[in-house]
C-alpha cells in the first residue's frame, strides 16, 4: 500500500486485482489494461461497483446503495460463462483484500461479508430467472411462428 492510499482504495485496488483474476488470462489483460470506459465496459464495471460495495461494507452497509451497486456487476456476470458459485465467487475474495491492507478480518466484516454474499445470490438468482424467461418467451414465439407458417401452408 503506497502512503498516499488510504486502507478503502487498497482494498478496493486489490479486490478488482482478486476479481479480475476470475476471467480467462486472454480476458484479464484487457480487462486490467484498457481503461477506456467505452472500449472496456466491462472494467468500467467492475472497478465502480466493487470500489461502491467495498465502501458500504467498510463503512454504513446501506442496503439500497448496495443492491444498485451489485446490479450491473452481477447481471454482467450472470450472461457470462461463469458457474453460479464462480458468479458470485468475487465477494469472497473481498476477505482476502482486507486481511492483505489491514493484516485481518473482524468478525463483523465477515458477517458483513457473509450478508453481500447472500445478497449477490438473491440478485444473481434473480437475473438467471430472467434470463430462462427470455428464452422460453423466444421459444415460445418460434414455436407460434413455426406452427402459423405451417398451417398457412396447408
Amino acid at each position: 500500500m503506497s502512503p498516499a492510499m488510504s486502507t478503502e482504495e487498497a482494498v478496493v485496488e486489490r479486490w478488482v486485482e482478486l476479481t479480475l483474476n476470475s476471467y480467462p488470462a486472454e480476458t484479464l489483460s484487457f480487462l486490467s489494461g484498457e481503461q477506456d470506459a467505452f472500449r472496456n465496459p466491462v472494467g468500467q464495471t467492475l472497478r465502480k461497483s466493487l470500489a461502491a460495495l467495498a465502501h458500504e461494507v467498510l463503512g454504513a452497509m446501506n442496503k439500497e446503495r448496495m443492491l444498485e451497486a451489485l446490479d450491473a456487476l452481477v447481471r454482467m456476470r450472470a450472461v457470462q460463462n461463469f458457474s453460479p458459485a464462480d458468479a458470485v465467487r468475487f465477494v469472497f475474495a473481498l476477505r482476502a483484500a482486507i486481511r492483505e491492507a489491514t493484516g485481518g478480518v473482524s468478525e463483523s466484516l465477515h458477517k458483513r461479508i457473509d450478508e453481500l454474499a447472500l445478497m449477490t445470490f438473491d440478485q444473481y438468482m434473480s437475473c438467471r430467472e430472467q434470463i430462462f424467461q427470455l428464452r422460453v418467451n423466444e421459444l415460445r414465439s418460434r414455436m407460434h411462428y413455426a406452427l402459423a407458417s405451417e398451417e398457412e401452408e396447408e
